[in-house]
C-alpha cells in the first residue's frame, strides 16, 4: 500500500511595475504545479518574493527593504537593467537571485523561484564575478582594518559562539578563553544587540548560517 505524500506548494509574492508585467509574471508562475502566487493585499505566508523593475531606483531599493524588514523571505528580482554598484545593495536587501529580463522565461521564472525556496542563488555569472569581487574588496578595505569578518563577527566573537554551539556555559567558555565570565556576557550581548538577535540560540544560528562555526 503506498502512502499518500502531498507537496507544498511554494508561495510566491509578485510585485510588477505595471499590471499587464504584473499579470505576465503571475501566470507564468501560476501554470508551475508546485507554485503558488498570493495577493499582494495579503501576502502571508510567503516563500518567496518576485520584484519585477526596470532598474534599482530608490523607489525599488525601498521596497526590497521594506520585504527584508516585514517578510524576510528571500527575493528574485528581474530587472530590465542592473548596475554593478547596486548588485551589493540587492544582496543587502536579501536579493538571492537575479534574473535579466531579456532572459525571463517562463520556464527559467519558475526554475529561479524554485531554486531561491530552495535556499539557493542564481546570479549571471558577470554579476557572480563582480559581487565576488565586491566582497574581497569589503573584506580588505573595510573588514580586515577593524577586525571583523565578513559575517561582522570579530575573532573573539567567533570563538565565543563556537564554545556556545558546542554546549559550553558561559563559565566554561570563560576558562577555555581564559575571560572573566563578565567579558563573556559582553561579548554576547555585544553581538546580539549590533546584529538584532534574540537571544543565544539566535546568534549561534546566525554564525552556522554564515558559516563562520
Amino acid at each position: 500500500m503506498t502512502a499518500n505524500t502531498t507537496v507544498r506548494s511554494i508561495k510566491a509574492l509578485v510585485r510588477a511595475p505595471d499590471p499587464l508585467t504584473q499579470s505576465a509574471v503571475s501566470g507564468h508562475l501560476d501554470s508551475a504545479p508546485n507554485i503558488e502566487v498570493v495577493s499582494p493585499e495579503r501576502p502571508d505566508p510567503v516563500d518567496v518574493a518576485v520584484i519585477v523593475a526596470e532598474r534599482m531606483t530608490v523607489e525599488v531599493t525601498s521596497l526590497l527593504r521594506r520585504i527584508k524588514d516585514t517578510l524576510r523571505v528571500p527575493v528574485v528580482l528581474i530587472p530590465s537593467e542592473i548596475d554593478r554598484a547596486d548588485l551589493f545593495t540587492a544582496v543587502e536587501c536579501n536579493v538571492v537571485a537575479v534574473l535579466p529580463r531579456v532572459a525571463a522565461t517562463s520556464n527559467r521564472i519558475q526554475e529561479t523561484v524554485l531554486t531561491a525556496a530552495a535556499g539557493g542563488g542564481v546570479y549571471p555569472t558577470q554579476l557572480l564575478g563582480e559581487l565576488l569581487r565586491q566582497i574581497e574588496r569589503m573584506q580588505r578595505e573595510v573588514l580586515s582594518p577593524h577586525g571583523l569578518h565578513t559575517s561582522g563577527l570579530t575573532p573573539r566573537e567567533i570563538d565565543v559562539l563556537r564554545l556556545m554551539s558546542e554546549g559550553l556555559d558561559t563559565a566554561e567558555i570563560a576558562d577555555r578563553m581564559c575571560l572573566s565570565e563578565r567579558a563573556v556576557k559582553r561579548v554576547v550581548f555585544g553581538v546580539t544587540r549590533r546584529l538584532n538577535l534574540r537571544n543565544r540560540p539566535h546568534a549561534v544560528a546566525y554564525a552556522l548560517r554564515s558559516g563562520v562555526i
